[in-house]
């Protein structure tokens, strides 16, 4: 069996909900057409939301991220894996460690960190070629934070947003930590305990309000 067509524990492609949102989305005459269209649909139809309980596995999975309508970059990137491969397109899903993630300078301080570690992507197999995706950011949040949102054409990589609309600095690349078949969520819950204990002191509810 092929791991970047299959079903898994968290990239739950053959969930009816991935399935029925996947043959809804998958629009186009081609494997790139299709993928693209299914980019889109869960960049823009899925909110980004930071504050979630990373102890519940569940944020990280493919079908309750659907199900919430809402999700963090790993949980998106878990849904657009599991949408490709229903699909019928190969995908995994990738992580890298990031500076500068959307975030304040009250966000920073509340986290503790400015360094966002397992910052997850979608790398899609289109055309017997590995194309990575990032489908975090929202629309409506790309407009509010001033963000150019990121645009995906199935032939190159759209990973991270280098530059908001002031042509600032906004995303730095700092580490590959490498692509999977299903999301390594015990790795990483515990990388982030390690790198945002004050973050867990305080909660995600408390932490909210240093959003924005």
């Amino acid at each position: 069996m092929n791991p970047y067509l299959s079903t898994a524990r968290y990239v739950d492609s053959a969930d009816p909900r991935v399935l029925a949102f996947a043959e809804k989305n998958a629009k186009g005459s081609n494997e790139r057409e299709r993928a693209v269209s299914l980019y889109y649909a869960v960049r823009d139809q899925i909110r980004y939301n930071p504050f979630l309980d990373f102890a519940d596995a569940e944020v990280f999975r493919a079908s309750a991220v659907l199900k919430a309508g809402e999700g963090f970059c790993v949980g998106k990137a878990s849904l657009l894996a599991a949408c490709a491969r229903a699909a019928g397109i190969e995908a995994r899903v990738g992580f890298a460690d990031v500076k500068n993630h959307l975030t304040t300078p009250r966000l920073a301080e509340t986290m503790g960190s400015d360094l966002f570690i397992y910052h997850g992507y979608t790398d899609l197999r289109i055309d017997g070629k590995w194309v990575k995706a990032t489908p975090a950011f929202n629309l409506a949040l790309c407009t509010r934070f001033r963000v150019k949102p990121l645009e995906f054409d199935g032939r190159a990589d759209s990973i991270f947003h280098p530059f908001d609309e002031d042509e600032r600095r906004h995303m730095e690349y700092l580490r590959d930590r490498g692509v999977y078949a299903d999301v390594p969520v015990d790795e990483i819950q515990s990388a982030f305990r390690a790198a945002y204990p004050k973050f867990y002191s305080l909660g995600a509810d408390a932490a909210k309000e240093s959003f924005g």
